[in-house]
């Protein structure tokens, strides 16, 4: 009996502050060089303000505060990740994760990823603690930070 090959899947690992984040590649829109967003009055510290994607004010989220691992801040060399919004809101189809540098496109397999940890005391926004090959890294979980996005710009409205 032949078994089946692994399934490949693309993903990416994107640098955050004192954190690795694993995606699958088709989850990103685009990636873009930081500038200053547009400021939302009474939102979290997490949620930096709106930036401009093809004709969208797309909500930025920095990734490490909204986790509270460490006080991520753009700057020279930080980048932009749009991310396809997975909870099917017409008004915001999109939003945008903080990043430090370029995505690293990245092969997962079913032998090339393993859990990591005790995901029962995971922190809000991570799906679960993961290594691929050498490299450790935090499922977001998209739906949790989709959901406090809207709770946020329902609030400072």
């Amino acid at each position: 009996m032949q078994t089946a090959p692994d399934q490949i899947i693309r993903g990416v690992l994107i640098q955050v502050a004192n954190a690795r984040l694993l995606l699958p590649n088709a989850a990103i829109a685009e990636v873009l060089s930081y500038a200053d967003p547009e400021p939302i009055a009474d939102a979290p510290d997490w949620l930096l303000g709106r930036t401009r994607w093809r004709g969208w004010q797309v909500p930025l989220v920095a990734f490490s505060r909204f986790t509270g691992i460490a006080d991520e801040k753009g700057g020279l060399g930080s980048k932009v990740i749009v991310l396809k919004a997975l909870g099917g809101d017409a008004k915001r189809p999109f939003f945008a994760l903080l990043t430090q540098g370029f995505p690293r496109l990245v092969t997962v397999t079913e032998t090339t990823l393993s859990a990591e940890g005790d995901d029962t005391e995971l922190l809000e926004g991570v799906l679960s603690r993961v290594r691929l090959n050498d490299d450790d890294a935090l499922v977001p979980d998209l739906a949790v930070i989709e959901e406090q996005i809207a709770a946020a710009l329902a609030a400072a409205a």
